[in-house]
């Protein structure tokens, strides 16, 4: 062998090795923490106290109302703060201008991450009443718009950050508002002014009768949680309404008009709702049971198990969901769902599950409580 082939021989191995290093290190960690575990489930305590709201991203931050710790004398000021849910640490508080250091007793809020997590949107009544954007990117303060009298009870993206939608209660003053911010790409995303759409309380919304002692029950309390198709083409919004007996229902509007709507009308008050990839199907959750929706014939049908909060994944019929009840149990659980086999799997025992959400590429799924416990799926390697 001449000198020269020797040289190229030993270049060549000397470079794959230290590919094989970089690609292999991920997995190597990844193995190691699998031969301490014997569950898919790992369990990490993100922050101590208790907060009043939060909300998961697709890239594993938590956004949250600072907790108040337990057993303390002086309450302190609460903030808007995020936090990484793997690592369990705040990784910077959100401020905007004239915020006050005291939010109301009966504090209210809400938020809105975008499909990237780059950009969240957030409302809360310790704030001026709008919607404020931020760009977590670049750590700012984008602006605000879309001004309200009562906080919504809902903001959602779009898969692809093209629109973007404000759920709100109130019920003759209810609304349903929609801005159009264009695809999302690296440069800075745009929502601001009035929204493009809006609509105030559906014209096929008939009060539910149940007597003169009864005064407003049954009638229509507002919008709730609201979710845009996979194609962005539909969304399907909760109609609350009022009263503890009353049957909530889903509208189903076209995007961007939402001028055609059609409402098919659950049974009990609705706490979730979720699209299946594909479009042609909506999981929801109602009075503590799963259903599914078929939105062309509008014929449900219950799954089997029930659940009061559901996620479905990005890509496959599987749905991570929370039940705090369990049959001959007083402990509630987080689960995975197979919808294509109705098959629950993946299971562990949890309570008090405020949030849930998938990753943007449907590698994991997370599920946080208000007490600052995360739960994060991580499937095996395959």
């Amino acid at each position: 062998m001449g000198a020269n082939e020797k040289s190229a021989t030993q270049q060549l191995a000397r470079s794959g090795a230290q590919a094989l290093v970089v690609r292999s290190s991920a997995l190597v960690a990844r193995g190691l923490r699998d031969l301490a575990r014997d569950s898919n489930w790992l369990i990490k305590k993100v922050f101590a106290g208790r907060t009043t709201h939060l909300a998961i991203s697709p890239a594993g931050q938590l956004c949250a109302i600072s907790p108040q710790q337990p057993h303390t004398v002086q309450r302190s000021p609460q903030r808007v703060v995020l936090y990484d849910i793997e690592l369990s640490v705040p990784t910077l508080a959100l401020s905007v201008p004239n915020e006050t250091a005291s939010p109301p007793v009966d504090s209210r809020a809400v938020f809105g991450w975008s499909p990237t997590g780059r950009y969240l949107v957030a409302a809360w009544n310790a704030w001026s009443p709008a919607l404020y954007m931020f760009d977590l990117h670049g750590k700012m303060l984008q602006g605000e718009f879309g001004a309200y009298r009562i906080v919504p009870q809902s903001l959602a993206w779009s898969d692809t950050g093209k629109y973007f939608v404000a759920a709100s209660s109130g019920r003759k003053q209810a609304s349903l508002q929609l801005w159009e911010a264009g695809a999302q790409t690296s440069e800075q995303c745009a929502l601001d002014g009035s929204p493009a759409h809006e609509i105030g309380v559906p014209n096929s919304i008939e009060p539910q009768q149940y007597g003169d002692e009864f005064a407003e029950e049954g009638s229509f309390r507002g919008y709730s949680r609201t979710a845009f198709s996979p194609d962005e083409k539909l969304l399907a919004s909760v109609l609350e309404i009022q009263g503890d007996w009353a049957d909530d229902s889903i509208i189903l509007l076209d995007v961007p008009g939402l001028k055609s709507q059609v409402v098919y009308e659950a049974q009990g008050h609705i706490t979730d709702i979720t699209w299946l990839p594909g479009n042609q199907q909506i999981v929801y959750c109602a009075a503590g049971q799963a259903y599914r929706l078929d939105v062309d014939s509008l014929n449900s049908e219950p799954l089997p198990f029930g659940a009061e909060l559901c996620a479905c994944h990005p890509h496959f019929p599987l749905c991570v969901c929370f039940s705090s009840w369990l049959k001959n149990s007083a402990k509630g659980r987080v689960f995975l769902a197979d919808l294509s086999r109705e098959t629950v799997f993946d299971e562990y025992p949890a309570e008090g599950i405020a949030d849930l959400r998938w990753s943007l590429d449907g590698a994991k799924a997370y599920a946080v409580t208000r007490d600052g416990m995360a739960y994060i799926y991580e499937p095996p390697l395959i």
